[in-house]
């Protein structure tokens, strides 16, 4: 008992603390481990130029597109960011069908592809939306119309089998959605 009449002991003041500080820093040492070699293919090291003189950089307002169905450059390029997030773990970083997730499955080829349920607009639409059943194909209805869409326009932009559209068919089955 110490002077006062208590049980404490000065010994054991923080000693929860410091064990949760000891196994949080072992954490992020095996973490950062795992991320350096299992995940080598992230880029730290992108250096994002900064704009040159006169030139403006537009960053697209996804609430500002009022028609997310007709194709344009930033719906492109936000469609590719959408991709890599999306996408790429089993259709690969370039669309070959070869991501690291596609291990083990049929993946398709979007540079090639070779649809089997046609190439159009509004069934890669569909299928993103819905999925395909019976495959490794998962429903992405969590990703907002507008970034769809942008999916869709990239997937257009990087396939070698494009199907034509029908704009007008288009257009009245994104009205309808």
């Amino acid at each position: 008992m110490s002077a006062n009449g208590s049980n404490y002991n000065p010994g054991d003041y923080n000693k929860t603390g410091f064990l949760a500080f000891i196994g949080s820093f072992g954490f992020s040492i095996a973490l950062f481990f795992v991320l350096g070699f299992f995940f080598s293919d992230i880029q730290i090291d992108e250096v994002i130029e900064p704009p040159k003189d006169g030139q403006v950089i537009k960053k697209l307002d996804l609430a500002t597109v009022e028609n997310p169905w007709v194709s344009s450059d930033e719906l492109v390029a936000h469609g590719k960011k959408v991709y890599k997030t999306n996408c790429a773990t089993c259709h690969g970083v370039s669309g070959k069908g070869d991501g690291p997730g596609s291990a083990g499955m049929a993946v398709r080829n979007l540079i090639e592809g070779n649809w089997n349920k046609g190439g159009d607009s509004i069934t890669l639409y569909t299928t993103l939306t819905k999925g395909i059943e019976g495959t490794s194909m998962a429903a992405f209805a969590h990703i907002k119309p507008v970034s769809r869409w942008a999916l869709v326009h990239y997937v257009r932009s990087i396939t070698n089998n494009k199907v034509e559209d029908d704009a007008a068919a288009v257009e009245a089955f994104a009205k309808g959605q």
